[in-house]
This record gives C-alpha cells, sequence and structure tokens, in this order.
C-alpha cells in the first residue's frame, strides 16, 4: 500500500501524522510512504530523518492526496484537504464530525473511506487512540488555566498551589474520565484544590479510592454544578459522549454566579463544548471574555507541546496503519470490530449512528457495506 502523510494546516498545528520509527515499519513490511515535505519540522523531524527510514518527501500535499492509498493525519482535513479527497481513499486521522455539518457533507461527497481516530474503541470499551490526547489535553488545560489565571492574562491573579499561609485555587473538573483524571492529578500535583464532578457513581467510587480524601468527588446535578462553580478559580471542562455533540453543561445564565476573572477551560470543544459560551479558539488568540469570565477553547490543545503529543499519538496508531496497510480495507474492516467502530463515512453513506442523526443522513450499518 501506498500511504501519504502530510503537513498540518490548521493554525499552529505541529504535530504529525507519523514519526520516521513508523514509517521505517511499514516500509519493512513492504509499503510505500510518502511524506509532505517538512512535514515534522515544526517538532525537530527533518525530510532526512524521513528518507532515512524508507520515506519519499513529496513537495505538494496535492501530489500526496492524488497518489496515496491512505492518508495518515492529525486533525480534520481543512476545506482545501477535503477538495483533493479521492473515491476510495482511505483518510485515517480526528473527524470531530458531531459539530461539524459542512466537513461531514464534504466528507460524504468525496467517496473516501474516512475513519476517525476518536471513536475506534478497544476490548475494554475505552478510545484507544482519543486517549494519548486526552491525556495531554487534560494536563495542558491545568497549565493553560494557571498561566490565564495570572493577572497579566486578565485572570484573578491566583496562584494555583497558593503558599503557605493562603489557600490555594480552588479546580473544578466536569467529567471523570481520561481528560478529567489527567486533569485532576496535574492540579492536585501543583497543590491546588480540586473536586471532580460526574454523574456515574461507580467512576467517582474509582477516583475516590484512587486518591482518597485529596480529591474531593460530586455526583453531577444542575444544582451540584452551580454550588461547585460558584466557588471555583478554575473550571475545565472534560466532557465527551463519543460521537455526540458535548451537552451544555454550563449555561451562559450560570456565568452571573461566578467569580469575575475565573477561567473557564473547554477541553470538550472539538465535539461542540460543555459550556453554552464556548467557541473555538487557536493558540494565536487563545482566550475571550464573557460576562467577565475568561474562556479558554483553543481546539487543538496538544498542538502547543506537539512533539510529546506526536510520539503518544503515533504509538497509538501505527499498529491500526499497519494492519490497514498489510490487509487492505476490506479485510481489515472484516476483521477488527474495533477498526469498525472507528468508520464514520464509507464511500458515500454516514456509518456512525450519532452523526447521522445530528446532520440529517440516512444511517448505514458498516457492516452491510463491507460483507
Amino acid at each position: 500500500m501506498l500511504i501519504g502523510v502530510l503537513k498540518e494546516i490548521k493554525d499552529n498545528e505541529y504535530r504529525v501524522g507519523m514519526t520516521p520509527s513508523g514509517v521505517r515499519e511499514l516500509v519493512n513490511a513492504g509499503h510505500q510512504v510518502m511524506v509532505e515535505h517538512d512535514a515534522g519540522a515544526g517538532i525537530g523531524l527533518s525530510d532526512t530523518d524521513y528518507q532515512q527510514a524508507g520515506a519519499i518527501i513529496i513537495a505538494l500535499a496535492s501530489d500526496v492526496f492524488a497518489q496515496a492509498d491512505m492518508i495518515v493525519k492529525v486533525k480534520e482535513p481543512q476545506l482545501v484537504e477535503r477538495s483533493m479527497l479521492r473515491p476510495n481513499q482511505i483518510l485515517f486521522t480526528y473527524l470531530h464530525l458531531a459539530p461539524d455539518q459542512q466537513q461531514t457533507k464534504d466528507l460524504v461527497a468525496s467517496g473516501a473511506i474516512c475513519i476517525a481516530y476518536e471513536t475506534v474503541t478497544d476490548k475494554h470499551g475505552g478510545l484507544p487512540l482519543l486517549a494519548p490526547m486526552s491525556e495531554v489535553a487534560g494536563k495542558i488545560a491545568v497549565q493553560a488555566g494557571a498561566h490565564t489565571l495570572e493577572k497579566t492574562q486578565g485572570g484573578m491573579g491566583v496562584l494555583l498551589g497558593g503558599v503557605p499561609g493562603v489557600a490555594p485555587a480552588n479546580v473544578v473538573v466536569l467529567g471523570g474520565g481520561v481528560v478529567g483524571l489527567s486533569a485532576a492529578r496535574m492540579a492536585l500535583g501543583l497543590g491546588a484544590d480540586v473536586t471532580i464532578i460526574d454523574k456515574s457513581l461507580a467512576r467517582l467510587k474509582v477516583l475516590d479510592e484512587q486518591f482518597g480524601p485529596h480529591l474531593k468527588t460530586l455526583f453531577s446535578t444542575s444544582d451540584m454544578i452551580e454550588k461547585a462553580l460558584s466557588r471555583a478559580d478554575l473550571i475545565i471542562g472534560a466532557v465527551l459522549i463519543p460521537g455526540h455533540k458535548t451537552p451544555k453543561l454550563v449555561t451562559k445564565a450560570m456565568l452571573v454566579n461566578l467569580k469575575p476573572g475565573s477561567v473557564l477551560v473547554d477541553v470538550a470543544i472539538d465535539q461542540g463544548g460543555c459550556f453554552e459560551t464556548s467557541k473555538p479558539t487557536t493558540h494565536n488568540e487563545p482566550t475571550y471574555i464573557v460576562d467577565n469570565i475568561i474562556h479558554y477553547c483553543v481546539a487543538n490543545m496538544p498542538a502547543g507541546v506537539a512533539r510529546t503529543s506526536t510520539f503518544a499519538l503515533t504509538n497509538a496508531t501505527l499498529p491500526f496503519i499497519i494492519e490497514l496497510a498489510n490487509k487492505g480495507i476490506q479485510q481489515s474492516l472484516q476483521d477488527n470490530r474495533h477498526l469498525r467502530a472507528g468508520v464514520n463515512i464509507y464511500q458515500h453513506y454516514v456509518t456512525y449512528q450519532s452523526i447521522a442523526e445530528l446532520h440529517s443522513y440516512d444511517y448505514v450499518a458498516i457492516e452491510s457495506l463491507i460483507s
């Protein structure tokens, strides 16, 4: 198989879909890999590094799209990239289609086979290709929130961990999944007063057993969220419903009860965000203010630590890429139900039910298309 690796063009996105090590594994397995010029330059991976691993360096993204059987990326394809997709070409990347009707429309029209990292599953019911970036995003959310709380950044001037004689910041994390756990661990390590709110008692029990009295846990109700937010200095939105838009747990009306200068960090912004007042921002302009509350809603937070993120992500994606290359799309999907779960669009059909419902397409089960 001929695999293409692109240079990401989203704002301040320096991650890359494959490292030279991954290229070498594929070449050793008998495949060809095309890498766009300077695809990894932003994280210190040169064209020479890729060439020494066996890759062919291609000057233009359009040539990669024109020739590759499978495109491996990190972020969702931008408009110009979607226009270059071909029928039956495999696209393997994050898609986050739930809040993005136009991208869904363009991918359906392309006839490509689009596999979303964020909906590939594992035998434990987890999301193995989302988890690495969720871990990174949880930690970044705390770092970014702590920085934004500084007075020079518009915050109230609170040090997350406090100092002797001065109380630490109060951090509330909405959601106790991978992002929430990572954020809580980071905030606790910095000495903050941390509360996690989740609707799963079983999950709260696990967190309580893991952290003991150092971490406060609360069952999620609107009343409990409002009370917790009124005391918070930093609120981190870490809610995920795979393939769905994120529920709006914090309404605009609730902002009046928050401390002026407090910070909301919406890690769920890729899926629409869990604050009603959230809108996607970039690393160039990461924040904005609504009712004296600072919002940090960068849609690709892990890109801020692009080198760490790239290696963490590609460690998880490489086995799936190798399987797709070795077996081809049909056999891979027939053999691997977890990979099948990642297929959001197959040729001109929407094969992920919640995406079909959200954007008014007929849902077609992937099994019926590959049998």
